[in-house]
């Protein structure tokens, strides 16, 4: 069945939603799970894509910090630089690189659910200096100076962009950037992996599935069932063969440890390795003993390909980044 509303009438589900939210928000809290599990189930059963519950399950996956959240001051580390490339679809992303003279690797780093790389740019400082790598760590479509609304498919797009941007910056073939990913981002680094290969995979707190942590949450409700955002990250990791890497606090209240096991078991890796983090809960520091292991695995890792360049894709690159730092405020 399709949504009954007509595509010329006026958009009013941001009403709906925010009406409904702030119902459900003066409710006891399992009062208000039941009305949103209510509400779900209508939506599921009519097959409305523009509902409201569609901005709310979306509102829960991501929370993006916007460009006035931050300090955008540039890091104090030599080689620093602006990102600016295009996804697939001609989103315009931002990112911030950091260099490295002699890198072990060159990194691409996906991030969480929240923030923006201004956030995100001292634990990216401290990955370049302590482990000698070059790194990219970019925004994600909709936030800090990235445009766009974040979704499932989009953000997809939006770490191949950022990948193919690194691979050109640092004369590396695409397969060859190591893939670090953290929590939401693991999602997004194990897909990259699957599909396309990686030199390294580095998982930090990373799910089996986005539905997994709302069933984990709200066993009652029908994640498997009514969510849109995956990010199947179990199915996918089998694919990958490649060296991995995963550490994972046994006191993570976000993501189960035990989805970090099921992660490292499924993997279809030879030359893998877990961390337990003893105690650690989600945004915990990783302890030393990540850091060690993050130095034998970089040490560990194949040579690097060279990239081998497209003259027509190259130019388009170009001139899409012009365009970008010349529309930028």
């Amino acid at each position: 069945m399709v949504c009954c509303r007509s595509p010329h009438a006026p958009h009013r589900h941001h009403a709906w939603r925010d009406e409904f939210l702030a119902v459900a928000g003066t409710l006891p809290r399992a009062v208000g799970r039941a009305l949103i599990l209510l509400l779900l189930l209508v939506v599921s059963a009519t097959g409305c894509a523009f509902s409201p519950l569609a901005y709310y399950e979306r509102s829960l996956v991501y929370q993006p910090a916007k460009a006035d959240l931050g300090d955008w001051s540039p890091p104090s580390q030599i080689g620093f630089e602006d990102a600016y490339f295009v996804s697939t679809d001609g989103t315009k992303l931002h990112g911030w690189f950091l260099n490295h003279p002699q890198p072990k690797a060159v990194v691409l780093f996906t991030h969480g659910n929240g923030g923006n790389v201004a956030l995100w740019a001292p634990s990216i400082q401290y990955l370049v200096e302590r482990h000698q790598v070059a790194a990219l760590v970019f925004d994600y479509r909709g936030y800090g100076h990235s445009e766009g609304r974040p979704d499932e498919k989009g953000i997809l797009q939006d770490a191949r962009a950022a990948r193919r941007w690194l691979a050109r910056r640092k004369g590396v073939a695409e397969e060859s950037v190591v893939l670090m990913g953290q929590s939401l981002g693991g999602g997004v680094a194990v897909d990259l992996a699957a599909r396309d290969g990686a030199r390294g995979l580095v998982l930090v707190s990373t799910f089996t599935s986005v539905p997994d942590v709302a069933a984990h949450h709200l066993p009652w409700a029908p994640a498997q069932l009514l969510m849109t955002q995956r990010y199947n990250s179990l199915a996918k990791i089998k694919q990958y063969d490649g060296p991995l890497l995963i550490c994972h606090g046994d006191a993570d209240r976000t993501i189960p440890f035990e989805q970090g096991e099921q992660l490292f078991a499924a993997a279809g890796s030879s030359q893998k390795r877990f961390i337990r983090h003893v105690g650690g809960e989600h945004n915990d520091p990783p302890p030393d003993e990540y850091r060690v292991a993050l130095d034998q695995f970089l040490d560990s890792l194949p040579p690097q390909q060279p990239y081998v360049p497209d003259k027509h894709a190259d130019a388009e690159a170009a001139l899409h980044r012009t365009l970008w730092r010349w529309m930028s405020p």
